[in-house]
């Protein structure tokens, strides 16, 4: 870097990999260093966490709950999208980034830093996630990468690198590069760096194996208000509120186990697995209810966009102009998914078999297979004929 950085926000963990970003920045760069913490739901135990930060030379060190904003402003957007990523994926890492970046900026603002931190290495998606809400907020401020520019390129060099400097260490090794929050938790490493190979029992741990499953079904309803689940079993609830409640009842029941390879933005696949038991059934639920409530063009026009949706978020791009326009279709799609889904849980699988809605388009006196007086059914060969007309002159070669 051409300029000095005088102050710079960390996102901080607490844990070895950004205990040491921390240190490094001072030692090597010879700047003061504020941490940022943010509690997601991931449900760690963060009390002493700002004590570590100062402990290891930070000058000031935030840990913020913000829970219900992640919930409210960032997961029930992306819910109401339906977005998925390659088909599977419920972009649980993803959507949190954003977050965490915006409030490296105001925090980084209030302090008069000139530049922010992150510990994603130079591989991944998270640097390109953090770095794009950066240069959209906040293009003034530079971003400091460590592990694209310093000469620590293994645990080992971690690990000595923090006994050097007095850093401590936990008693056992991480067996996985895991990232956890209210929607998900996500494993990679070990094992799973062969995608051939079978992932072992402890890259599982919001949900219990199928096989352990209660044998027997569980039934639950989900109420939604213009897209936005509001109530779980007729309880009232906030949006975090509602994601934990269901991330305990899917957990139960083996709700919302991913194992897959998927395509990162930066150009290599990857393997990961995904627990997203909440974010499952909500996902589920809401795209059942859309059966009855949405007109078939919207629909189908917003499922048309979805792909490049979900891309915007995986790749970075949640403030870009074309993901604010995207959500804008979206939520005025959304303004009549109202109602309630019914749904059955067991062993891994949430079924919806049962939804209503004061704005329902279902007809049963149009849908019904007894004597009707409102289908004339014989007009259906007269729209068949049209229809077919395009596909005759196409064809019109190979009609003989």
């Amino acid at each position: 870097m051409s300029k000095q950085v005088k102050k710079v926000v960390l996102a901080y963990s607490g844990g070895m990999d950004t205990s040491v970003i921390l240190k490094w920045l001072q030692t090597a760069m010879g700047c003061e260093v504020i941490t940022l913490t943010c509690d997601l739901g991931q449900e760690e135990e963060l009390a002493g966490v700002d004590e570590k930060a100062r402990r290891t030379g930070a000058i000031k060190a935030y840990v913020e709950d913000v829970q219900e904003e992640f919930a409210r402003d960032f997961i029930y957007p992306m819910f109401r999208s339906g977005a998925v990523y390659e088909g599977r994926y419920l972009l649980g890492t993803s959507i949190a980034r954003p977050l965490i970046a915006k409030r490296l900026v105001e925090i980084a603002r209030e302090n008069g830093a000139d530049a922010v931190a992150h510990g994603a290495t130079g591989k991944g998606n998270d640097q390109v996630r953090f770095e794009l809400t950066v240069n959209s907020l906040a293009p003034d401020l530079r971003v400091v990468a460590p592990w694209r520019v310093w000469d620590l390129k293994s645990r080992t060099d971690l690990t000595a690198f923090a006994e050097k400097h007095g850093i401590p260490l936990s008693s056992g090794s991480k067996h996985y590069s895991m990232d956890r929050n209210m929607l998900h938790l996500s494993f990679e490493g070990s094992e799973l760096e062969d995608p051939w190979l079978e992932a072992e029992g402890g890259s599982y741990i919001m949900t219990v194996p199928p096989e352990q499953a209660p044998d027997e079904a569980e039934y639950i309803t989900i109420d939604y208000e213009a897209g936005d689940a509001v109530a779980v079993n007729g309880q009232r609830l906030s949006p975090a509120q509602v994601l934990k409640t269901l991330n305990a009842i899917g957990g139960k029941h083996a709700i919302g186990r991913i194992d897959m390879v998927e395509n990162r933005f930066v150009g290599m696949k990857a393997r990961g697995v995904y627990e997203t038991p909440g974010g499952t059934i909500l996902h589920i639920a809401h795209r059942d209810l859309e059966g009855i409530c949405l007109d078939r063009e919207v629909m189908h026009l917003r499922d048309g966009l979805l792909p490049r949706y979900a891309a915007c978020i995986y790749n970075g791009f949640w403030y870009a102009p074309e993901r604010e326009a995207i959500q804008a279709l979206v939520d005025q799609s959304q303004q009549k998914v109202t109602g309630t889904v019914r749904l059955k849980l067991y062993k891994g699988n949430a079924l919806p078999v049962g939804r209503k809605s004061p704005y329902s388009l279902f007809r049963q006196d149009l849908a019904t297979f007894e004597r009707d007086e409102v289908y004339n059914q014989a007009d259906a060969a007269g729209f068949i004929r049209l229809n077919g007309l395009r596909i005759q002159g196409y064809r019109k070669d190979l009609i003989k």
